[in-house]
């Protein structure tokens, strides 16, 4: 005799019968999706017979958050564009499997800094999309100017960068990580080196060497702790919050019909057929429950 499942077990079968069916909705997404969940399978059996438990720890991150766009689509009743899932996931492995379990961070130039750029990028849709999405609300009566939203946009990309990089330094400086990269530079300026205590800056130029307890350290500079790394992951943030959202402005003047760049990256509400959460648990329903 079949046993009868519980409701929250029905619950959880329609939620993952509605990740799935999101998953296969577009086939660019989906391809994308399984060839880069196949990759990190790959990675994390390396990585475990390696014995790399750190980076093994970093693929399983990547596998939960390469389905957090079809988890956010099914619960937050929005329509993700194919271009913008497709970056989300390729932004997640580029970071995660390459940046960090592959070390392409040290190993390719620029390597950091095209990810932060993206980021400021990503980010400012998703402020815009959200502002969108709550202008467009039959529910609310306010109605916001196209520069208000491309503003909010702007805004809400550099206030993330900035909160990435307060995790950054809290990482570095508490748990002793190596997040904000350092740099080598050959002159400072500092009013440390005052002794006259009048807040005269003083020059130290052509730095080529820096000795800790008397052993050189072989940089052939000095060694600057994070702020260099931190200004140009906020500047380049800043770039991609800027190109986000001036096409964001001449998408929300024009209503949407001028293509711009924003138009690939800009969520919608979900229709009444693409519920598939919805749909889902209609299907689990038990009618012997009704009433």
């Amino acid at each position: 005799m079949k046993q009868k499942k519980s409701k929250k077990q029905r619950r959880l079968d329609a939620l993952h019968h509605a990740l799935q069916m999101e998953l296969r909705e577009h086939k660019s997404s989906f391809i994308v999706f399984y060839i880069l969940r196949l990759l990190v399978i790959l990675t994390l059996v390396r990585q475990v017979m390696l014995g790399s438990y750190e980076s093994a720890f970093f693929c399983g991150l990547t596998l939960l958050l390469l389905y957090v766009p079809s988890w956010l689509q099914i619960h937050l009743k929005v329509e993700l564009p194919p271009p913008l899932e497709i970056t989300i996931l390729c932004f997640v492995f580029a970071a995660e499997i390459l940046g960090e379990v592959n070390a392409f961070y040290m190993k390719i130039p620029g390597w950091d800094t095209m990810l932060h750029t993206i980021n400021g990028f990503l980010a400012a849709a998703v402020g815009f999309s959200l502002v969108l999405l709550l202008n467009d609300d039959e529910r609310l009566t306010f109605d916001l100017s196209p520069f208000f939203l491309a503003l909010t946009a702007f805004c809400f990309s550099m206030t993330i960068g900035v909160l990435w990089e307060f995790f950054e330094f809290g990482m570095d400086y508490f748990l002793h990580f190596d997040m904000q990269k350092d740099t080598i530079i050959h002159d400072l300026y500092t009013v440390t080196l005052d002794e006259t205590r009048s807040n005269h800056v003083v020059a130290v130029n052509g730095i080529h060497d820096v000795a800790i307890n008397g052993q050189s350290l072989g940089l052939g500079g000095y060694l600057d702790i994070g702020l260099f790394d931190t200004m140009k992951d906020l500047f380049v943030n800043f770039i991609g919050a800027v190109v986000f959202s001036t096409t964001g402005y001449f998408y929300a003047k024009s209503k949407g019909k001028k293509k711009t760049a924003a138009q690939s990256f800009v969520p919608s509400k979900k229709t009444e057929d693409a519920d598939f959460l919805k749909q889902a648990l209609l299907e689990a329903e038990d009618p012997s429950e009704e009433n």
